[in-house]
């Protein structure tokens, strides 16, 4: 009988922070499901019980995240070069058997940082990324500048790059960040380090294709959406229009508040973040309704009468556009990010003119309508559980990734 596949799995969280880290998690564990032997690569506690209680393996250093350290200065620090996370990934691979075993890293700017370059560069062990955001080519991960809530143009590192203050917070951590990224790109040399890259959606390999390096693959794979299938709605064209997410600027949610405002909808939305209070103030007719568990946000997407993602950055793979299809929930989505792709135009929900306050408001006032919403629904519903993206699939594509590369490596040899 034949080693199992190995498979050591590199993120920044041990728990669900985000997108990123649920992918990575639920990855790792339908891995296991699937006979592999997983090793779970974390920085920064808690562990999701999950991992553990299915089997996969945990190595995961305890630390916090750089945003979680009390001391910024030891932040900086911990995100320029992470010594602990590198000697731990050193000697975690150099423990595993060479022809068997695949490190794939799912994230690193928010704690682990390029010091886990040089430890896989050493084990010359095949090594995978997927692209969760743009960390690896833009100093604040996103093409986004945070100053002006437009995307950028500009290119990374460069003169005009480095002048530019486009940071969430202050132009010091600009600086900082610009710097990280010239030592990950020309001192670590993490995009080097990667053989495959992981594209979540075709937006974003467009995004990314004129960065990374010449010889690498790009295969696209689909995020797994974890959705129970409800049927059909019988009354679709009831519920709020809502927004589900994080309230940070670059998500929208003031533009879908300003949109609402214009006429005469209440705004709801589902999740927190920095711009709450914000919301709250110019526009106090909005509901929000703070954070939710994971069963009470799948009940509201199918309670919703529309999903609204105005996000102004590019995204990855949004996976609450999916869980609203899945739904049954038409989604109106602005054309400027890669949730674009899961929404087909006029038929399972609306595009709008991305950063338009005034598009966005005509799409929703288009949605009032009761016979729109109950078609695009339907729409939805059947356009996602015709193929769904599901964890075993997921999985499936992503081991023959795997094997694809361990064959590449053994031809190599």
């Amino acid at each position: 009988m034949s080693e199992p596949l190995t498979v050591v799995v590199c993120v920044d969280h041990g728990s669900i922070t985000g997108g990123q880290a649920k992918v990575a998690i639920e990855s790792a564990i339908g891995m296991k499901r699937a006979g592999l032997r997983v090793i779970f690569f974390a920085a920064a506690a808690p562990v999701d019980p999950r991992l553990q209680e299915e089997g996969v393996e945990v190595a995961c250093l305890g630390q916090t995240d750089l945003l979680g350290n009390p001391s910024r200065a030891a932040a900086m620090i911990q995100g320029t070069w992470n010594t602990d996370a590198a000697k731990a990934l050193r000697e975690l691979l150099a423990k595993l058997p060479a022809d068997r075993t695949v490190v794939h890293v799912h994230g690193w700017a928010r704690a682990l940082s390029p010091s886990i370059a040089p430890a896989i560069a050493q084990s010359k062990l095949p090594a995978l990324y997927t692209v969760h955001e743009y960390f690896l080519f833009c100093p604040n991960g996103g093409f986004y500048n945070y100053q002006t809530n437009v995307a950028c143009s500009l290119e990374p590192l460069s003169p005009a790059c480095f002048a530019t203050h486009c940071d969430q917070r202050n132009y010091v951590r600009k600086l900082w960040r610009g710097g990280r990224l010239l030592l990950a790109k020309h001192f670590a040399r993490l995009p080097q380090v990667f053989s495959d890259y992981v594209c979540i959606s075709n937006f974003q390999r467009d995004v990314i294709a004129p960065f990374i390096p010449k010889s690498a693959r790009l295969h696209h794979v689909s995020n797994p959406i974890d959705a129970v299938d409800r049927g059909p709605k019988e009354n679709p064209a009831s519920g709020d229009f809502i927004f589900l997410g994080r309230l940070s600027p670059e998500k929208g949610p003031l533009l879908f508040a300003e949109a609402a405002a214009r006429i005469g909808q209440v705004a709801t939305f589902v999740g927190d973040g920095p711009m709450a209070a914000e919301i709250a103030q110019r526009f106090p007719d909005a509901r929000l309704l703070g954070w939710k568990s994971p069963d009470e946000a799948a009940e509201a997407l199918r309670n919703a009468r529309a999903l609204v993602f105005p996000s102004l950055w590019y995204e990855g793979q949004p996976l609450t556009v999916l869980e609203a299809k899945a739904m049954g929930t038409p989604v109106i989505v602005s054309n400027g990010c890669a949730g674009r792709e899961e929404v087909a135009d006029e038929e399972t929900g609306l595009w709008f003119n991305n950063g338009d306050a005034f598009a966005l408001a005509r799409a929703i006032g288009r949605l009032k309508d009761d016979a729109t919403v109950a078609r695009m629904s339907r729409a939805a519903y059947d356009d996602f559980w015709r193929d769904p993206p599901t964890l075993s699939r997921h999985v499936e594509r992503i081991v023959a990734i795997y094997e694809e590369m361990l064959s590449r490596r053994a031809a190599a040899a």
